[in-house]
């Protein structure tokens, strides 16, 4: 698909900025994101597309229900870094210290990422972050766990630095136009975290409380945390 590209940072990393305007005429025929590796899909792998845009078309079940339930299912490793971005919410000073220096913060948190460095990027209300590797599937076990199998795939490695907003829409999550996607292209020895932004309706809430909205997916930036109310 064609998309207009704003610029790219190198440092270390590779990261692209984008700011993408789409025209999906017919929004059902589009390229899906496989989490089988450098294979084409198969029939089995087609008809569940078929099914899940179904069940979507027909208002049982939204992409952003279907992400949760596979992220729930991915998600074998307990992490530790819904604390750290629970904490960065509601500690100004600690929030400064990840953005500036995220193996020194993440420390406090008992976290030794090895060789690698950590660097924290910020969601805001002009920037959506997501996190790639492109090369192979180099990824922040320390603070995250285990990565998903779709966070492996070729089709995510090579589609989203591409059409970023695309691939985020396949998992449930919309992107304004007017809003920038930044794809940070992780390294062996440089790993990324997304701070995401704090949703509203969370004012008073405990460290405890916030991280319990703080998904994987969030931190990766295909998804953005959401106030639930029966956690307040």
């Amino acid at each position: 698909m064609a998309a207009d590209e704003r610029g790219h940072q190198h440092d270390h990393g590779h990261d692209h900025d984008h700011d993408h305007d789409h025209e999906h005429p017919h929004d059902h025929d589009r390229t899906f994101q496989p989490d089988i590796e450098d294979e084409p899909p198969g029939r089995y792998e087609l008809m569940t597309y078929a099914i899940r845009e179904l069940l979507i078309e027909k208002g049982n079940l939204t992409g952003e229900e279907i992400r949760k339930a596979q992220e729930k299912i991915d998600s074998w490793e307990v992490s530790q870094g819904a604390r750290i971005v629970a904490r960065a919410w509601t500690d100004p000073d600690y929030r400064s210290r990840l953005l500036e220096d995220g193996n020194s913060a993440m420390a406090e948190f008992g976290i030794e990422p090895g060789g690698a460095k950590m660097t924290v990027v910020e969601n805001t209300d002009k920037v959506q972050n997501v996190i790639v590797c492109t090369l192979c599937s180099c990824y922040p076990r320390a603070v995250l766990g285990l990565p998903p199998d779709w966070y492996r795939s070729k089709s995510y490695r090579s589609r989203v630095v591409v059409e970023p907003r695309e691939v985020l829409k396949e998992f449930g999550t919309e992107v304004p136009d007017d809003m920038a996607v930044r794809v940070h292209d992780s390294l062996a020895d440089l790993r990324y975290l997304v701070l995401p932004r704090r949703p509203e309706g969370t004012e008073g809430w405990s460290e405890e409380q916030l991280a319990s909205i703080v998904t994987r997916d969030t931190m990766v930036g295909v998804a953005n945390p959401v106030a639930d109310a029966s956690k307040s």
